[in-house]
């Protein structure tokens, strides 16, 4: 077995071999480009993402923006991460469609013992986010941890376990608050509504 394919199998790990510190390097110098290009230049910039991820990219991401490798990240269709996300991602990091991410927040896939005569050594555990979910703003997410279709995790909280589809979460440690339900079609925010008279009122303002 081979050090990456033990990163990848979820082993205990070092990353000083195996041209993976060269990867490191690769994905900071291209990060370095993505984050100080002038806004405007909105196709060399997904260009780059595209060298980033080795695939074409297709969410819309904020710079500052920050990885490990950048090639173990799947980001889905009209996804959106704010500025200042960290996506540690020694592990693999799987983003559904239409996911909102908040400013700041990171993805975490990789962990240490903690018995400290071992802390040297490394090991990860995937992280996947469904379809349709809205990460808040600071939010962090541990390795190991999935998030199903649609839910919602308020700002700043830590998840530590795995999060249901259909819900809304918050907290440290996160934890399940209540389902998404018939009232949340009815209104956006407490008690401000959602109207058809309103909405058309935006769509003519676009």
């Amino acid at each position: 077995m081979t050090m990456r394919e033990r990163i990848y199998s979820g082993k205990l790990f070092t990353d000083y071999c195996e041209g993976l510190p060269e990867d490191r390097t690769r994905c900071k110098t291209l990060l370095n480009r993505i984050n100080n290009i002038g806004p405007d230049k909105i196709s060399e910039r997904m260009q780059l993402f595209g060298e980033l991820f080795g695939k074409e990219c297709k969410a819309w991401i904020e710079p500052p923006f920050y990885c490990c490798y950048g090639t173990n990240i799947d980001l889905g269709n009209s996804t959106y991460i704010n500025f200042n996300c960290n996506f540690v991602d020694d592990g693999k990091i799987t983003v559904g469609d239409r996911v909102m991410f908040g400013p700041a927040v990171t993805i975490a896939t990789v962990g240490h013992p903690i018995d400290p005569s071992m802390r040297e050594y490394m090991y990860t555990d995937p992280v996947t986010i469904g379809n349709d979910c809205w990460i808040g703003a600071n939010v962090t997410i541990c390795p190991g941890v999935s998030i199903g279709d649609n839910s919602v995790i308020g700002a700043g909280s830590v998840v530590i376990q795995d999060i249901p589809a259909n819900v809304v979460a918050a907290g440290n440690p996160c934890k399940v608050i209540r389902e998404i339900n018939e009232k949340d079609k009815k209104y956006y925010y407490k008690d401000r509504p959602i109207t058809a008279e309103d909405l058309e009122e935006e769509k003519r303002l676009r």
